[in-house]
């Protein structure tokens, strides 16, 4: 099983910015994805990219603030965060989907989940 480990958490005031990474223990060409839990709320999809990066997805709350992208010769994914607003609140996870970046946006069925990182933001 690969393992994700994401990083770039922390706090900012409102309209500021935060790159978030997720590192894989190994190769892997599953989607790769972003969700995010606030306190009292359920796990919720932010964030989808494709196995090669050609592909994208996004939660309509995050549409043209926040930007996926992957480079598989790092393992890695990143979320670029601009523009954040204090309901951008929550722990981010990184999550793989097998099944595609498409699926996990509306139907995820996640292989594996990081141990998620911190955002805060402030008003």
């Amino acid at each position: 099983q690969v393992h994700l480990v994401e990083s770039g958490g922390g706090s900012v005031q409102a309209g500021g910015s935060l790159r978030l990474s997720c590192a894989a223990s190994g190769r892997t060409l599953n989607a790769m994805g972003w969700f995010r839990q606030a306190p009292g709320k359920e796990r919720e999809f932010v964030a989808a990219i494709t196995r090669y990066g050609g592909g994208t997805y996004y939660a309509d709350s995050v549409k043209g603030r926040f930007t996926i992208s992957r480079d598989n010769a790092k393992n890695t994914a990143y979320l670029q965060m601009n523009s954040l607003k204090p309901e951008d609140t929550a722990v981010y996870y990184c999550a793989l989907d097998p099944r595609g970046a498409q699926l996990m946006s509306v139907s995820p069925s996640i292989d594996s989940w990081g141990q998620g990182t911190q955002v805060t933001v402030s008003s």
